[in-house]
């Protein structure tokens, strides 16, 4: 089971959450909260396994929220679930420790799909904010010059390539004709040889090496 906490001021899309995902039989929604006290009581009391969490809270941005998160309770990952694409809110909720950023207006499965991702430890970035956070990456000037990580090979370069456009490892497997276990073998290869943690800190070197 997937422990959810829905974090978000309007009660409105907590409930519209709520109702979307309850009937995933591999989801347990354990509470909601309207601000970030309340969440960050809720998430020490409750432990849950991934927060659904808007970046405009009344009380605290969804930015310190992570921050908090990724510092006090590692094994909870926070998804964005906001109506914002401005590059330098996703650049910074990625950098405080959000494992994903999705856009409201996503797709009902696209979002059970996202969750399920970040969950495993994967990281989840629908195409709006990807295209808004790799801007952001090609235009940042870099400070010092970085010793270039070990070069990958054509196919992983195709697998990051997909990453990239928010493809999942089933995904990727579909379009590419190999089997879930090898995509997720090549992934965690590219993670190994970039000397990263995770998909979206693999996507940002490749973007500062030139390769996408």
């Amino acid at each position: 089971m997937i422990r959810l906490l829905i974090v978000d001021d309007h009660e409105m899309v907590r409930e519209g959450l709520k109702a979307m995902l309850v009937s995933e039989a591999d989801f347990d929604i354990v509470g909601d909260a309207a601000n970030a006290e309340q969440a960050l009581e809720l998430i020490e009391r409750l432990q849950p396994d991934v927060v659904l969490l808007d970046i405009r809270l009344p009380d605290m941005s969804g930015i310190e929220v992570c921050r908090t998160v990724a510092q006090r309770f590692p094994r909870t990952a926070v998804l964005i679930l906001t109506t914002f694409t401005d590059e330098n809110l996703i650049a910074q909720c990625i950098q405080a420790g959000a494992r994903g950023y999705i856009i409201k207006d996503i797709e009902r499965l696209d979002l059970k799909r996202s969750i399920r991702a970040v969950a495993r430890g994967e990281a989840a970035i629908d195409s709006k904010a990807a295209v808004a956070l790799l801007a952001q990456i090609r235009r940042t000037p870099q400070i010092r010059q970085e010793p270039a990580p070990e070069p990958l090979s054509s196919q992983q370069l195709v697998i990051l390539r997909l990453v990239a456009r928010g493809l999942s490892s089933r995904e990727i497997a579909t379009q590419l004709y190999l089997s879930e276990h090898t995509i997720k073998g090549y992934v965690q290869e590219i993670l190994h040889r970039l000397a990263v943690k995770n998909r979206t800190e693999a996507v940002m070197v490749a973007v500062k090496q030139g390769w996408l």
